[in-house]
C-alpha cells in the first residue's frame, strides 16, 4: 500500500511531513516606501520654527547680555544682576512660581486622582479634561480682568461677601494686587495644566498592582507608600517643575493685573526694554538671560524626571 493511502486520521503518516520553512517577506523597493529626503522635508516646518523663534532670540540675548548700548562688550549688565532691587524682583518672583506650583501641584493631583481613581460619575473625567485644556491656555489680561471683576474691590465675590457673609475681603489684608492675589490668578491655569500632565500618569497605575497588594494583605496606606507613590513621585515632581517654569516666564497677565505694584522680573525686563525711565535695553537682555537659566533648569529637571517616570512604568 502507497503512503499516500495509509495517511489520514490516525495512520502515523502526517509525521513524516516535511515541514515548511518560512520565508522572509520580500523587499519593498516601490513607491509605497518613503524617502528620508521626503521625510526630513516633513520636519523642517518643525526645525525652522524653532530656529526663528527659539534659537536665534535666545543667541541674540546671549550676545546682548554682553554689550552696551553702543555694541562693545561688557560685564557691567551681567553685575547689575546682583544689584538689590533687581534681586528682589527675582526672589519674589522666585515666591510667586513656588507657591503657585505648589498649589497647582497639591489640587491638580487631587483633581486629577479623583477623576481618574475616585469612581465619580462617567461623564466627569473627559468634562474635567476638556475644561482643563481651555484653562491652562487662558491667560493674559483676559484672565487679568476676569479676575479683577470677580476679586477686585469692586469685583462680584467682594461685593456678595461683604453683603451676605459680612465679610470684608480687602479689610483682611487682602489685595488682587499682592503677592498672593498674582499668586491665586497663577493658580487659574497651574491646577488645570496639572491635570493635564499628571492624568496619564494616574492611567498607568495597573489594577493588578491594587490587587495584588490587597491580596497579601496589604492597606491602602501601604499600598501608597509602597506601591503608587514610588511610581508616581518623578512625575509629580516633574511636573511641578514645569509649573514653576511656567509661571516664572509669564508677564501678560502680570502685567495686566498689578502693573508695576508688584515688582517681579518679567515686569522689570518690560521695563527695560519698553520703558522710558528704566530703559537700558542690554539690562534687559541679561534679565532674559537669567530667566532663560531659570526655567531651562525646571525644563531640564521636568524632561529628566519624566523619563525617569517612563522607566519605572516600563
Amino acid at each position: 500500500m502507497s503512503a499516500s493511502s495509509e495517511a489520514g486520521p490516525g495512520g502515523g503518516q502526517a509525521d513524516l511531513m516535511v515541514p515548511s520553512v518560512p520565508q522572509p517577506a520580500p523587499k519593498v523597493d516601490g513607491p509605497g516606501r518613503a524617502s528620508p529626503i521626503w521625510t526630513w522635508i516633513g520636519v523642517m516646518p518643525f526645525f525652522l520654527f524653532a530656529l526663528l523663534f527659539l534659537i536665534l532670540p535666545t543667541g541674540f540675548l546671549m550676545v546682548g547680555a554682553f554689550q552696551d548700548a553702543q555694541g562693545h562688550f561688557t560685564l557691567a549688565n551681567m553685575r547689575d544682576l546682583f544689584q538689590e532691587n533687581t534681586l528682589d524682583a527675582y526672589w519674589i518672583s522666585f515666591k510667586v512660581s513656588a507657591a503657585s506650583a505648589f498649589g497647582g501641584a497639591v489640587f491638580g493631583s487631587l483633581l486629577a486622582w479623583a477623576a481618574v481613581h475616585g469612581k465619580l460619575p462617567g461623564w466627569i473625567r473627559p468634562t474635567l479634561l476638556t475644561f482643563s485644556g481651555v484653562a491652562s491656555n487662558f491667560a493674559g489680561v483676559p484672565l487679568a480682568f476676569a479676575f479683577i471683576c470677580t476679586l477686585g474691590r469692586v469685583g462680584l465675590v467682594t461685593v456678595l461677601l461683604k453683603k451676605y457673609a459680612d465679610i470684608n475681603l480687602y479689610s483682611t489684608g487682602f489685595s488682587i494686587l499682592s503677592f498672593w492675589g498674582l499668586t491665586l490668578t497663577y493658580l487659574y491655569f497651574q491646577i488645570p495644566l496639572m491635570v493635564l500632565i499628571v492624568t496619564p500618569a494616574l492611567d498607568g497605575l495597573k489594577r493588578e498592582w491594587r490587587e495584588a497588594c490587597d491580596c497579601l494583605g496589604g492597606t491602602a496606606y501601604q499600598y501608597w507608600r509602597y506601591v503608587a507613590l514610588p511610581v508616581l513621585w518623578p512625575s509629580v515632581l516633574g511636573a511641578a517643575l514645569l509649573l514653576f517654569a511656567n509661571s516664572f516666564g509669564a508677564v501678560a497677565t502680570a502685567y495686566a493685573l498689578t502693573g508695576s505694584s508688584l515688582n517681579i522680573v518679567t515686569i522689570l525686563l518690560y521695563a527695560q526694554i519698553r520703558g522710558d525711565v528704566l530703559h537700558n535695553q542690554n539690562l534687559g537682555y541679561a534679565l532674559a538671560l537669567g530667566m532663560i537659566l531659570v526655567t531651562g533648569l525646571s525644563n531640564g529637571g521636568y524632561i529628566w524626571l519624566r523619563s525617569r517616570a517612563e522607566r519605572g512604568r516600563r
